[in-house]
């Protein structure tokens, strides 16, 4: 495919070689500057966390939890204030805590973290035993509070590659590059076009999904975050 050439629905245009190769070149650039060295440090860490207990891979999926329509700076602060709390805080503590920190839905989070505590133990077994293609769908499906942004952030955060993380902000940064109309609802369907999408761009520019999705968030924000 030497141009990408997607026709999805109304919400995303044909795609331009230019509009593409403009993105390409700009991320280009980015691989030869100093945040190639920021980006390479992320991946190594989330590949270092994979590696941990199933207890500190669930704290990262609490963090995923709280990102959701909220900040992920804070979510940041929050997850290191908290810390262990998230495996033991009962539902009130937990809740109050959020609220202290000043989390956005301090109520709903607390409870979808509480009640995931179900696989606290086991997660990391759990998501070594499905295949690949299984993950996201069964994080989906069995985590509260998970929609297909939220469980991808978390696989990506725990070194696996091969999804995209498609918020607010990538959204609008195809959308300025002329590669996509923004939907107004991500179903299913327009998040997995989307990502098809972000995954020719990674192609072409020499990058899986989890590093273009750093690339593309510092083009956006000035910022590596995890």
């Amino acid at each position: 495919m030497d141009h990408v050439n997607l026709f999805f629905h109304t919400y995303i245009f044909e795609v331009e070689k230019y509009d593409v190769e403009q993105l390409i070149r700009t991320l280009e650039k980015l691989k030869k500057s100093e945040v190639k060295e920021l980006v390479d440090t992320r991946i190594k860490e989330f590949e270092e966390m994979r590696k941990k207990s199933s207890e500190e891979i669930f704290k990262e999926l609490c963090f995923c939890i709280l990102t959701a329509n909220f900040n992920a700076e804070k979510s940041i602060k929050i997850q290191k204030e908290i810390g262990d709390g998230f495996l033991f805080l009962d539902k009130k503590e937990l809740e109050k805590k959020l609220k202290e920190l000043g989390h956005r839905f301090p109520e709903t989070r607390a409870s979808y973290i509480v009640e995931a505590r179900k696989f606290k133990d086991s997660l990391k077994n759990v998501l070594e035993s499905l295949k690949e293609e299984e993950i996201r769908e069964w994080l989906v499906r069995n985590i509260k509070g998970l929609g297909y942004k939220e469980a991808s952030h978390f696989l990506r955060n725990i070194g696996y590659k091969n999804f995209a993380i498609i918020d607010f902000h990538i959204l609008d940064l195809l959308e300025k590059f002329g590669l996509i109309k923004k939907p107004k609802t991500m179903t299913r369907k327009r998040y997995i076009e989307i990502e098809s999408l972000l995954r020719e761009i990674a192609r072409k520019a020499g990058l899986n999904l989890a590093e273009l999705d750093l690339y593309l968030w510092f083009l956006e924000t000035r910022k590596v975050l995890k």
